[in-house]
């Protein structure tokens, strides 16, 4: 809602209301899911009371008040009051009045303690006081609840709030999109199929368009395409806006990321890209919003035909029908029936995917300590450094002949690769509830990865797909072969204006609790969803210290960042504390801030710093599209940005070095890998970060750390996924594990000597570094005898 406008929209006749929804089963929800109809209780936990201060003056007032009766005796009224808390008729009332048990007896503690502690009160409520001490104790609600509304102000418009926050009709909150009758075609299939082409190509020939994509380099790639066909096309990214004309005239096609589509902008065509996402938990509601509100005369929407029944029904309540044209593979994609197992089995053209940055690191200097060259691609990399890796790695005159990988492959770049190799199967998640897990990959997110094989019109003709391990293959297989479960809601998220409404009724709660109060009161229908609101209250309450006006502060909440990056979060705080006292974030400040300039990385810690500084000026560029004045020096920081970009893109090619370096810190005690909040690869990563992190340990050390880590792993797992492999597990991390570290190339047979000697050595004077009584229990002679 906050992006800004690519444009004006037209003037539009009255628009057709939407459909009533069918009715369906409700959806599972990430914050919550409604009826249809009926009011839901609202989740009074959330409702924070508005402190009063005891009156502390207006003698004149207790004057008259003692004058009409005599002054109150607070022993009495003390009892009194008791009695009348414990009244089971005034516990119905105020249930009667929106009150339940927590909320009245919250309001009944303040009210309390504002009577005892005032040393005056107004006159009626005096002399109700002294009244009731004789026994009319039910006379004192009106003035209970009158304190109650004070601290709680939500329940005198808890019906507005209601209304507000129903969501139960979005299509109605598009109102130009809802004037005209749009034609929708979805085109529906699996990676590497052709149906994003077809749906670009009607693109480029319309009199206008509008791309909308997941990723600032899918919108980019459009861009580009567009323009290389003469079809003058503008890039708008919620930190970028190029525009195709030299006078910065508006071009007649535009190509976005999703949440900064118009929906006020007439188009003759409109693609919408990865549809599937609008089941995102957190990102759902952007794919929502351009579905329902983009003003297009066609509408293509192109991904996994596990969508196409959703789609259909949210047409359905818009009075639009859905034309579905299926697509097939365009190259064929096989199953190995053996998995790699060493890395002395890669070939050029392999993938290896991993799914942390810790086995990125690792992976990539064994395969370049067998003396191959290796790209490296991961998410948190800037577009400009993935693409030269990208470019690299393509490049059938480079040496470089082998990827290393995230799934942030999965979607975005063209890559030629002949066979995707998954190092694990399990990832790290966020579930409905935004807690984090650990689970086996989803068939869609291994279709996906896996469908990058054998691209059309790469010299690869076909594609293929295994896995590092052979425990894993088979597991792959099933997920392979399972059907992708359907799309069953789309994603909603309140509005800024939705909010400000909220504040007006409550204008003493924070923004986190609006956010809250919201979410609990909203009503959705089964096929919506309301998104995960988790990193926006994170940043709420972050400057919630800080005095802004509401805009604004929503603004600086719907800021995209990671908020695992402390550099980059502090940043956003010193951001919005400047902005509050009106001081213009200079590029000066933010080179002082960043330390600009800054040298290429010396290893792994510096390059993550990097790409930390990297964001920081992501967000300064994101904030100076919404606050020009504040942010003016957009052209100053996207010039040094590059040049950071090329200082990255240095680190990255010679990543092997900064791992070395980084390794050789760590042994030495002065610094230690990128830590991350799961272990995923079981037994090479746990292990390496062992060794790494406590230099000379045993190997029986090493063994109980790696299957304890292990073994979490595996509890971590859900059954549902695991399939007949419960008895693989139990066993998971046994075994010689010297044996496996040398096969995988981790350890070195003067390396395992080095360990036994120094362990000994640290044994015979009394040191048993970590773990020394585990050391004894698990160090049985047969260990020793192997590991000699």
């Amino acid at each position: 809602g906050l992006a800004l406008r690519h444009g004006g929209g037209a003037a539009a006749p009255c628009p057709r209301p939407a459909a009533a929804p069918r009715a369906r089963p409700a959806a599972s929800s990430s914050a919550s899911s409604g009826d249809g109809g009926a009011s839901r209780a609202p989740d009074t936990s959330l409702f924070v009371p508005v402190p009063l201060k005891p009156g502390l003056g207006g003698a004149a007032e207790e004057d008259v008040g003692a004058e009409l009766t005599r002054p109150l005796d607070k022993g009495e009224v003390l009892k009194t009051l008791n009695k009348f808390y414990k009244r089971k008729e005034i516990q119905r009332l105020g249930a009667e009045n929106g009150l339940d048990a927590r909320l009245f007896h919250q309001a009944f503690i303040s009210f309390r303690k504002y009577i005892m502690e005032s040393s005056s009160v107004s006159a009626d409520l005096h002399i109700i006081l002294n009244d009731i001490c004789c026994g009319h104790v039910d006379d004192l609600f009106p003035f209970f609840l009158r304190h109650a509304k004070q601290i709680f102000p939500m329940l005198d418009c808890m019906d507005d709030l209601r209304k507000i926050s129903d969501l139960r009709l979005p299509p109605n909150w598009y109102p130009d999109a809802r004037a005209i009758q749009r034609k929708i075609i979805f085109h529906a299939g699996p990676t590497n199929s052709g149906k994003t082409y077809h749906a670009i190509q009607r693109f480029l020939s319309a009199k206008s368009g509008i791309y909308c994509g997941p990723l600032k380099l899918l919108a980019h790639e459009i861009f580009q395409k567009s323009n290389d066909a003469n079809v003058p096309c503008d890039l708008v990214t919620g930190e970028e806006r190029v525009f195709a004309n030299e006078d910065a005239r508006q071009a007649p096609h535009v190509a976005c990321t999703i949440e900064m589509c118009s929906t006020n902008t007439p188009y003759e065509v409109a693609v919408i890209d990865e549809i599937q996402m609008i089941r995102d938990p957190a990102r759902g509601w952007a794919w929502t919003r351009a579905l329902l509100g983009l003003c297009a005369e066609e509408i293509h929407v192109c991904g996994e035909p596990a969508a196409i029944d959703l789609v259909t029904e949210l047409m359905y309540t818009t009075g639009e029908e859905v034309e579905v044209r299926n697509y097939k593979r365009l190259t064929p994609l096989t199953v190995l029936d053996y998995a790699l197992e060493s890395l002395d089995n890669l070939r050029p053209g392999d993938c290896i995917v991993c799914f942390s940055k810790n086995d990125i690191y690792s992976v990539s200097r064994q395969i370049e300590a067998r003396g191959l060259e290796c790209a490296v691609i991961y998410g948190s990399l800037p577009p400009g450094t993935k693409l030269e890796q990208a470019k690299k790695f393509n490049d059938p005159d480079d040496p470089c002949k082998i990827l290393v990988a995230t799934d942030a492959i999965g979607m975005g770049l063209n890559l030629c690769i002949r066979r995707i190799i998954f190092n694990s199967i399990v990832k790290p998640t966020v579930n409905e509830k935004g807690e984090k897990e650990i689970d086996s990959i989803t068939t869609s997110q291994a279709l996906q990865i896996a469908g990058r094989a054998g691209r059309f019109g790469s010299s690869f003709k076909q594609g293929e797909v295994t896995t590092m391990h052979r425990d894993d293959l088979v597991q792959l297989k099933e997920i392979l072969s399972d059907a992708v479960p359907p799309v069953k809601a789309a994603g909603l998220h309140p509005t800024p204006e939705q909010i400000e409404m909220f504040a007006y009724h409550l204008p003493d709660a924070t923004l986190s609790n609006l956010i809250d109060i919201f979410v609990s009161l909203s009503q959705v229908d089964g096929m919506y969803f309301v998104c995960n609101i988790d990193d926006f209250k994170f940043l709420a309450d972050m400057i919630q210290h800080i005095p802004l006006n509401l805009r604004s502060r929503y603004v600086f909440c719907t800021a995209p960042l990671n908020r695992k990056e402390p550099f980059v979060c502090t940043t956003l705080l010193k951001f919005a504390r400047q902005f509050s006292r009106n001081e213009p974030l200079t590029f000066d400040w933010l080179c002082r801030h960043t330390k600009w300039p800054l040298a290429p990385p010396r290893n792994i810690k510096e390059l993550v710093h990097l790409e930390a500084v990297h964001d920081v000026f992501d967000l300064y560029l994101w904030l100076s599209y919404r606050f020009m004045d504040m942010f003016p020096d957009a052209v100053l920081v996207r010039d040094i940005q590059k040049k950071l970009d090329n200082i990255i893109q240095i680190g990255v090619c010679n990543i092997t070095k900064l791992i070395r370096a980084s390794q050789s810190a760590a042994a030495s005690g002065t610094a230690e890998l990128v830590s991350e909040d799961f272990p995923l690869s079981g037994t090479q990563k746990d292990a390496r970060v062992v060794s790494e992190r406590h230099g000379a340990a045993s190997t029986d050390a090493l063994s109980v750390a790696v299957e304890g880590a292990g073994l979490r792993r595996a509890k971590n797992l859900r059954p549902s996924r695991l399939g007949g492999r419960q008895d693989d597990l139990k066993s998971y991390g046994r075994g010689s594990l010297a044996n496996r570290l040398l096969r995988e190339g981790l350890l070195t047979q003067e390396m395992l000597r080095q360990l036994e000697s120094e362990w000994q050595d640290q044994h015979r004077n009394g040191r048993y570094g970590f773990g020394s009584k585990r050391d004894d229990q698990h160090s049985s002679k047969e260990t020793r005898k192997k590991r000699k």
